[in-house]
Formats: C-alpha cells, sequence, structure tokens
C-alpha cells in the first residue's frame, strides 16, 4: 500500500514537450481573441456597453489570453492574472467575451489538474468561482437600473422578464464553473491513479527479483545439501574401506579384495547418485519423469546404507518399528539424507566405533529414524558443520524436530521426526 496520501502527493512538473505545447496554445489563444476582437468590432455588437479605446481593447485580450503559455508551470499565479484581468476587462466593457471565457475556463481546469499544492489550488479555484459570482451580483444590481423600458416587450412566460434572465445567467455560470472544476479534479486524480498504478507494478517487479532470487538461492542450499550427502557419506565409505584394504593388502589378500570391491561398488553407487540428481537438475516440470529412470532415494534405500557401514567395518543393525505407512516422497527422502548423513557422521567423527544402531519407527502421526553409535565424538555438538547444518534445515522443511549429541552412556545419536499427513496418520 501507498502510505502517501492524496493531499502529500505532488504532481511532477511538465515536461519540455508539454511546455512548448503551452507556449504555442497560448499564443494561438491569443491570436484567435485579436481575431475575435476585430470581428466584435466590426459588428459593433458591445454587449458590456460602450467600449474603451482601441488600444485599451488589445491589451485587455492579450492580458486574458497570453497568461495560458505558462498556465502548466504556474497554474495558481495563471488563474490569479487571468481572473483579475477577465474581471477588468469586462468593468472596462472591453467587447471579446469568447476566448476570454474559454482563457479562463483552460486556466481554473488547469490549476485542478496541475496544482502541486492540492489544499491551495483547491482553496483558490473555490475564491475565484466565488469572486465570479459575486461579479456576476455586482453587475446585475449596476446595469438593472439602466434596462430599457421595451427590453422584454416579447416576453410571455410565466417569470418576470428580469428574473429570468438573472435566473438563467446564474445556471449557465454554473455549468460553466462546475465543469471547469469537475473536470480538472478528474485530471489529477487520473494521473494519481496512474502514478499508483506505477508504483504497485515496480513493487511487484521487485517482489517478483525478490522471490526469484531467494528461489535461486533456495536452489543453490538443496543442491548444495544433496552434493554433499552424497559425496560425503560414499567417499567416506570408501575412505574407510581403502583404509581396511591398505593395511590387510599383504597379510590377507581375500579380505584387501572384499574392501576393494566395496569401493568399487560404493564409487558405481555414488556415481548413479550424482547422474540422478543431474538429471533432476536438468530436467524440466513439464517433461513427465523429471528426466530421469532412477527411483528417488528414500526410507526403503536405508537398508543398503546399513550394509555400506556394516561393510566398512561396524557392526550396523536396521531395526524397523510400527506398521510401516506410505510416506510423502519428499519426507521419505529427507528422512533417507537425515539417516545417510548421520551413518556418515559416525564413520568419519566416532572415534573407536564399533557398533552402529539404525531404528525406524512409525508412530501414529510421525515417522522418526534414529541413529546410535559407540564412538568417542571428535568435534562438539553444537558444531556449524554442513552435515548438522543440513540435517536441519531438512527436518525443519517438514515442521519436524532434530536432536543431535552425545548419549549419557558413551556415543552419539541423531534422531529425527517428521510429522506425517493425516491421510497417512493412524491410531496408535
Amino acid at each position: 500500500m501507498n502510505s502517501e496520501s492524496d493531499e502529500d502527493w505532488q504532481r511532477p512538473g511538465p515536461t519540455p514537450e508539454q511546455r512548448r505545447l503551452d507556449v504555442y496554445a497560448g499564443l494561438a489563444a491569443t491570436v484567435l481573441a485579436l481575431f475575435s476582437l476585430t470581428l466584435a468590432r466590426s459588428t459593433g455588437a458591445f454587449l458590456l456597453g460602450p467600449p474603451p479605446s482601441g488600444p485599451e481593447q488589445i491589451f485587455w485580450t492579450v492580458a486574458v489570453t497570453l497568461p495560458l503559455i505558462w498556465r502548466r508551470r504556474f497554474p495558481a499565479a495563471v488563474t490569479l492574472v487571468v481572473s483579475v484581468a477577465f474581471i477588468a476587462a469586462q468593468a472596462r466593457s472591453a467587447p471579446e467575451t469568447q476566448l476570454a471565457s474559454w482563457s479562463l475556463f483552460a486556466a481554473l481546469y488547469t490549476l485542478g489538474a496541475w496544482g502541486r499544492d492540492r489544499r491551495l489550488s483547491r482553496r483558490l479555484r473555490i475564491g475565484v468561482i466565488a469572486t465570479m459570482f459575486l461579479w456576476l451580483g455586482i453587475y446585475y444590481a449596476t446595469t438593472y437600473s439602466s434596462i430599457p423600458a421595451d427590453a422584454f416587450a416579447q416576453a410571455v412566460g410565466p417569470v418576470p422578464p428580469v428574473l429570468a434572465a438573472m435566473v438563467s445567467g446564474v445556471l449557465v455560470n454554473m455549468l460553466y464553473f462546475g465543469f471547469a472544476y469537475f473536470f480538472g479534479e478528474i485530471a489529477w486524480l487520473a494521473v494519481r491513479r496512474q502514478h499508483e498504478l506505477e508504483t504497485q507494478t515496480e513493487r511487484l517487479r521487485r517482489s517478483q527479483a525478490e522471490i526469484r532470487e531467494h528461489a535461486v538461492v533456495g536452489e543453490r542450499v538443496r543442491i548444495a545439501r544433496e552434493l554433499h550427502d552424497v559425496v560425503a557419506h560414499h567417499v567416506s565409505v570408501m575412505g574407510v574401506q581403502a583404509s581396511a584394504a591398505r593395511r590387510v593388502f599383504d597379510k590377507d589378500p581375500v579380505k584387501a579384495r572384499a574392501a576393494l570391491s566395496a569401493i568399487e561398488e560404493t564409487a558405481r553407487t555414488a556415481v548413479d547418485e550424482l547422474r540422478r540428481m543431474l538429471g533432476l537438475l536438468r530436467a524440466r516440470d513439464t517433461e513427465p519423469g523429471g528426466g530421469t529412470q532412477a527411483d528417488p532415494a528414500g526410507v526403503g534405500q536405508i537398508a543398503a546404507v546399513v550394509d555400506r557401514a556394516r561393510e566398512a567395518g561396524l557392526r550396523a543393525t536396521l531395526g524397523v518399528y510400527g506398521d510401516p505407512a506410505p510416506l510423502p516422497d519428499s519426507v521419505s527422502q529427507a528422512a533417507y539424507r537425515v539417516t545417510q548423513e548421520a551413518v556418515t557422521n559416525a564413520l568419519k567423527h566416532a572415534a573407536g566405533a564399533t557398533a552402529l544402531d539404525v531404528r525406524i519407527r512409525y508412530l501414529a502421526h510421525e515417522v522418526e529414524v534414529d541413529v546410535t553409535d559407540d564412538g568417542r565424538a571428535t568435534r562438539p555438538a553444537n558444531a556449524d558443520g554442513l552435515g548438522l547444518v543440513g540435517m536441519r534445515e531438512r527436518v525443519a522443511t517438514h515442521g519436524g524436530e532434530l536432536e543431535a549429541g552425545p548419549r549419557v552412556g558413551g556415543g552419539w545419536r541423531v534422531r529425527a521426526r517428521f510429522p506425517l499427513p493425516l491421510a497417512t496418520g493412524r491410531p496408535a
């Protein structure tokens, strides 16, 4: 929402092109007014009474129309000048009235449409209109006694002729000044609404740009998390197997070959997962199947993670408790990645670990993965490594809870709980 009120907002000034147009329009109005003066003098129709001298007639004609060349640059000043010149010209019985009336209308309209100070422009227009009606009353009062006796000889209506003439003049002036005021307000409001629309469009553009930027950052974080989980886990397993192969290479070739086979299998698995991730990143949303035939990692693949830990030399066990329920793909993948990262940390950071226990619990409205080991942690529980940060982000994305830290009896524990949708929840 725009906090700028209508009274505080100021319309921008005219452009150079608009100023040039005002100059041309003001000069054209002045020329037409002089031409109209020539015609009025030629016909001898001096409606306001005996006119002044010729030069004075030209002066008042120019004084009323020529200020229009500055009408959008200085609308308040032009309105005052035109109004004063208009009343003075009528008081002096200047014969040119047609273009003078249009000049006064243009000045009042411009003040309403372009006045930068809304309070001032509104008060000034109301003051000018009130002054014009006051002048009309003075004109009627001063000319009433000079009306010829036979001026209304042909009148046949029910209203007294003088009263009818006065009411008609008042109605015409009300329409004249009312339209000048109304159209000026409409023009200003139209520009105001256009300004609000442009402001909202710019804000929407910025908001969309921020959303796109956040989406890119989020996607980068997601890719970094996936790469860390995949690469760290498999490289850790290969490192453990390579260390084992090196130690028994000369003493027990059979175990060395088994360790090398495990390294080969782990490398293939890592390549397959990386290829799956790249396929998902390259695939378009409109392409069915996500651009890859590989199944996404999920709870069903946790057994393979436990097997790789067992091949790395740990006494790894897997337990499933409760009745397995179908999980959303995102929850299943998050549970898998948390388990994978916990096992990786046990291989990398748990000094002297010999046993690993992985448990999956299907609760009434949650699924829980619990990974424990009996090693000595080589870093504090509150470390902000990429692994722990990634686990927190994954669990928080699904509104779950994560516990990671040393156990009371020794070892390390990672436990994550993911809430399940109501459709998959079951009575405890």
